[in-house]
């Protein structure tokens, strides 16, 4: 598989993402600035975490008008697959190529700790090959992570299985006291109703390597290749 990793000014998890996908899982990686137009022919696109542009304005608001985001929007909607990580699922709803908004957490406090999540879509190809009834261990680093949509999205994103992931304790049991920002129904990623674009606030390569005592993340990038080859 052939991933693309764009990097916005003020990205921050970038070489992450490149690390594991390259050297950790063995696939081909192409750097994308943000003022290229060509993909050089991907199989993936990803937004990686950050601060893109400062977070000026609103995170993601002005990365959305980065001259390569309309080639990711057109990559998108013709099947592509693109996957958001943080500041990237924020840019993904800024450019609507995913439902919804992320708010300013609860707290109003920027939030980095690890969380679990639990898989929800059994459809979704970062999530099919998952056991949905853990929760996955990945880390967060967050200011607005806050997941809020209407509540017609709400029901089309339960009606679709486009819910990715779920805030959960470690045995996969889902409510408040799991939940670290405040979202809606607990919601720590969503899909589009292609089932094609993937966004997710916690960190899978900051939990993918044997060094960082903990994989979990590496297993959904795994699902995610796995099911995108059968495809």
């Amino acid at each position: 598989m052939k991933f693309g990793v764009i990097t916005f000014p003020g990205s921050n998890c970038d070489r992450d993402m490149i690390y594991v996908l390259e050297h950790l899982m063995k696939h081909e990686v192409v750097q994308l600035w943000h003022k290229d137009t060509d993909l050089q022919g991907v199989d993936c696109v990803v937004l990686p975490g950050g601060f893109s542009y400062g977070d000026y304005l609103r995170s993601g608001a002005i990365a959305k008008l980065s001259p390569i985001m309309q080639s990711v929007i057109e990559f998108a909607n013709k099947g592509g697959y693109v996957v958001g990580v943080c500041n990237g699922f924020q840019i993904l709803t800024e450019s609507g190529l995913l439902p919804g908004a992320l708010r300013h957490n609860k707290s109003h406090k920027f939030i980095c700790k690890n969380v679990y999540i639990k898989p929800v879509s059994k459809s979704a190809a970062i999530t099919a090959d998952l056991d949905h009834n853990k929760g996955y261990k990945i880390p967060i680093a967050h200011g607005e992570g806050n997941y809020y949509c209407s509540e017609e999205t709400l029901a089309a994103l339960k009606a679709n299985d486009q819910i990715l992931f779920q805030y959960s304790s470690e045995n996969g049991e889902v409510g408040a006291e799991h939940n670290p920002n405040g979202s809606l129904e607990h919601i720590a990623g969503v899909c589009n109703a292609a089932k094609n674009v993937f966004g997710m606030m916690p960190h899978p390569e900051r939990a993918a390597d044997e060094e960082l005592r903990n994989t979990d993340g590496l297993d959904l990038l795994k699902s995610l290749v796995a099911q995108m080859q059968l495809s």
